[in-house]
């Protein structure tokens, strides 16, 4: 796979593709918002920088992490030995004591000499001939010499210039031209080129002042080794030396745009310099030369990202829709849980795909734009599918609008429900692991309301009769409907029992959640409160307290518009979900060593996500939460069950208690009766002969008033 099939070409003029591009990407790094820190060849990261941190997450320790651990390899190994004695991360962190840097960590010029290197092993911080000097000579004759007053009589040496090695930033640590790195890299290779300096080079030549000579068998040899070695890895420093213009300007681009990200994943500095030494050694002009499949699976997702952000740049929405696919944040939006990018090329009629671009992108822009993307992949899987069938069926491919007809509408629609009928798999449309979808009645719904609603939207704003597309041929496709709304079932007795079951709740954390990010403590949340799952999920870490006395559930009911809405909860409760903050809090200490702070704890969630969430303010998805329920069910062998029934068992028995329609309208954040009426029925509740239990039940009724009391 190259990298060319992820970020098309597309311009005016193929011949000024690289320069357009190199233009943009100047004009962006120049602008006065973008960091100075990533303009440079070299770019230098702090090591507390909020993205790419590089030390050690011990506090105040100055080692660099070890092999993708944000811990150094001195700490790495401290904590496996207290992890064996059962002390937690965050008690660890907490008490390890900081280190200072390494000596093979230590880089600077020399005292006396500022031309000259200093030797990495010593703290003295002299070259290589002073710190013999005195080493060898001053201390063995006088060990009381202080050693400040020698460092100032001593006379500084001229420097043997910059590292040959065309990468290297560094001085040259002897005659030979090459840093301390760089020789020991050069004697690996098995010296190409021979280059050598004399045998007792320092006493015959440069301790008398006479120049140095160097030998080689072979100058084109050695300097072709210095053109093309990669750099010293140097902590903190991404090395863009060497490469092409264009494709420099991408990564200094691309890194910026990562920390402009609210959900950003770890880009380590030492893959990103892997990268650029293999893109330098492959020559490459730009991020699109690249062959991604002699790339390690790491670099291969890095690079993706990194064109997911050039996208953005090379493309106006206008060549988006030329190329075949559209970008929601050139819109200004990101739906939840899904990337910018929405590929539009499996359908490969233009006219269909243009009209399709056209739809979404009134959608995005409308006023009243859907809340997710569900919508948008409804209407792009209907014109997928109709695009597949044409290319097999109608004249031509169906490239042109004109020559469809009815006949070719009523074969498509027989088609689809021929593959309902009997379970056949789509034409094109495929699922998680790459197989064929099944067309069911959902689907075949979604494919024909979709059809429908796109080829009448261009009927009606005259985009059909442009196009020269049959109105026949439009208005054949039916209105398919959709599936009558159901009311879920309460959970039965028997059923909510074993959701309650200390063993079976205990096997929903142990096998379901071996992390323990909190799987158990959001459902216990969602059968007590009756709220919905995303309620749950997506609670800040501050979301409980006592008012006056009374345990208080704060959350926000986004699917109705109420925000930061309470409710009183059981201390038991309580107690649950103040042990979860404590084990938030932890994770947040693990993970940075420190506690957070103020800020950073309004902002935290509950249930933290542990994929691309470093400050812990993304909370875990409904799809992880529903996943690991399903499976917990399917062991139980409870039958077809969603946690959302848990909402209307809630309900039921709340009805049964006595509350009124209107007490559960309130008391669930629904906006009307008769919503609160598809949760229960309280005539089917009467007709049993049941009685309400008003009068035992009136003080849990009055609570429920002084919830929302409290709460406004």
């Amino acid at each position: 796979m190259t990298a060319n099939s992820l970020l098309p070409l597309y311009t005016e003029r193929p011949d000024r593709e690289g320069r357009d591009r190199l233009e943009i990407l100047t004009a962006l790094i120049s602008a006065p918002s973008f960091a100075p820190l990533f303009r440079g060849a070299l770019i230098r990261v702090p090591q507390d920088h909020p993205v790419y941190q590089w030390g050690c997450v011990v506090g105040a320790c100055e080692r660099v992490r070890s092999g993708g651990i944000d811990l150094c390899s001195n700490h790495l190994q401290q904590w496996g030995k207290a992890r064996e004695s059962g002390t937690t991360r965050a008690e660890f962190l907490t008490a390890a004591q900081p280190l200072g840097r390494a000596e093979f960590e230590r880089e600077g010029p020399c005292v006396i000499c500022p031309d000259r290197p200093a030797e990495p092993r010593t703290d003295l911080r002299l070259c290589r001939r002073h710190y013999s000097s005195w080493k060898y000579y001053v201390t063995p004759r006088n060990p009381t010499v202080d050693f400040e007053q020698w460092a100032a009589e001593q006379e500084p040496h001229e420097g043997y210039g910059n590292c040959k090695a065309t990468v290297c930033p560094g001085p040259a640590g002897s005659p030979l031209g090459l840093c301390s790195w760089h020789w020991h890299r050069y004697k690996r290779d098995r010296r190409p080129g021979g280059a050598t300096l004399p045998p007792s080079w320092w006493q015959r030549y440069e301790s008398q002042g006479r120049s140095v000579p160097v030998s080689c068998t072979d100058e084109n040899a050695f300097r072709g080794w210095c053109a093309t070695v990669d750099p010293a890895p140097r902590p903190g420093l991404v090395n863009l030396r060497g490469l092409r213009p264009l494709l420099r300007a991408e990564i200094q681009y691309t890194l910026f745009a990562h920390t402009q990200q609210d959900r950003h994943g770890i880009w380590h500095l030492d893959w990103i310099q892997k990268l650029v030494n293999l893109a330098r050694e492959r020559d490459a002009g730009s991020l699109t030369d690249l062959d991604l499949d002699d790339f390690p699976r790491f670099h291969t997702s890095i690079v993706k990202k990194m064109l997911d952000y050039l996208r953005l740049v090379y493309f106006s929405p206008e060549q988006t829709r030329d190329a075949g696919f559209l970008e929601t944040d050139q819109f200004g939006i990101r739906f939840p849980h899904r990337a910018s990018h929405i590929d539009l090329t499996l359908i490969s009629q233009r006219w269909l795909r243009d009209l399709l671009w056209d739809y979404t992108a009134d959608l995005i822009r409308s006023p009243h734009r859907p809340r997710t993307a569900a919508p948008i992949d409804g209407i792009r899987r209907a014109c997928t599918e109709l695009s597949a069938f044409m290319e097999v069926d109608a004249p031509g491919g169906g490239h042109d609008p004109a020559a469809l007809r009815v006949e070719h509408m009523h074969r498509f629609i027989a088609d689809q429900q021929n593959r309902e009928r009997h379970g056949l798999p789509s034409l094109v449309m495929k699922g998680l692991y790459g197989k064929l979808s099944t067309v069911t009645p959902v689907t075949r719904t979604d494919v024909f309301n979709g059809v429908r609603k796109l080829l009448r939207t261009a009927l009606e704003n005259g985009t059909a009769e442009r196009l020269g597309l049959d109105r026949e041929f439009i208005i054949a496709m039916p209105f398919a409907g959709g599936e009558p709304l159901r009311a879920r079932r309460p959970f039965p007795d028997e059923v909510a029992r074993a959701l309650a079951d200390e063993a079976n709740l205990a096997q929903l954390a142990q096998t379901h959640d071996p992390d323990d990010q909190g799987m158990r403590d959001v459902w216990e949340t969602i059968v007590v409160t009756g709220r919905r799952v995303n309620e749950v999920l997506q609670v800040r870490w501050n979301c409980i307290g006592r008012y006056g006395g009374l345990a208080m559930f704060w959350h926000d009911q986004t699917k109705v518009g109420n925000y930061d809405a309470a409710i009183r909860i059981p201390d038991s409760l309580y107690e649950t979900l103040a042990e979860r903050q404590r084990k938030t809090l932890d994770r947040f200490v693990a993970r940075h060593g420190r506690r957070p702070t103020s800020a950073e704890r309004a902002q935290l969630a509950l249930f933290t996500s542990r994929v691309r969430n470093p400050d812990g303010s993304t909370a875990l998805s409904y799809q992880w939460f529903h996943r690991r329920f399903k499976e917990w069910i399917t062991e139980l062998d409870l039958g077809q069950l969603v946690p959302h029934q848990a909402r209307h068992t809630l309900a039921t028995s709340l009805l049964r208690a006595g509350a009124t329609l209107t007490h559960i309208r309130r008391y669930l954040g629904q906006v009307s009766d008769r919503m609160a009426e598809h949760y229960v029925n309280p005539r089917e509740l009467h007709q049993t002969g049941e009685k309400p239990q008003v009068a035992s039940s009136r003080r849990r009724l009055d609570a429920l008033e002084g919830y929302y009391e409290l709460a406004s």
